[in-house]
């Protein structure tokens, strides 16, 4: 399957760390561009919201950082296309609405692995996103800390 924009969507955790990997192996195989996508939503005290949808950006120090963190996710391979990308959305809108803005062939996102009560009441990103994208995603597992991160094949799971 060849690929030629794969979105790589980062809330810069470990289990975000560990996807990244399987994107830049899928980009570099395909020539595919890689878009590296942090989505933040405007909260804090920092966001007032007046009447029912105007609410005051997040302050440019606070970008600005956000956009120096995005950038501190260097892919070492110059022939791999790299965009970076800063949406002030919930994640899951901001990670759909991307790849299909910029025409995604494939997500690649990792998995917090959250189990029971704690995925019932937090839900899960990576669900949401299998459930609504329109094009493929590769949803990335935690790996098991004790053992070795096997290779991508072992660790990974294609949906649609």
């Amino acid at each position: 399957m060849q690929f030629r924009s794969i979105l790589y969507p980062t809330d810069f955790s470990a289990s975000a760390q560990e996807a990244l990997p399987y994107a830049v192996k899928l980009a570099h195989d395909s020539g595919a561009r890689l878009l590296i996508l942090h989505a933040v939503e405007t909260l804090g005290p920092e966001n007032v919201t007046y009447g029912e949808a105007v609410s005051l950006p997040q302050p440019a120090a606070y970008q600005e950082r956000l956009w120096q963190d995005l950038r501190q996710i260097h892919i070492p391979d110059p022939h791999i296309r790299v965009e970076y990308l800063l949406s002030e959305e919930e994640p899951v809108a901001a990670i759909l609405r991307t790849a299909a803005e910029r025409d995604c062939d494939l997500i690649v996102i990792g998995s917090h692995g959250r189990h029971g009560l704690r995925r019932f009441f937090g839900g899960s990103i990576a669900e949401q996103v299998v459930r609504g994208a329109t094009c493929p995603v590769l949803v990335v597992k935690p790996s098991d800390k004790s053992k070795p991160i096997a290779e991508p094949e072992a660790t990974a799971e294609l949906s649609r």
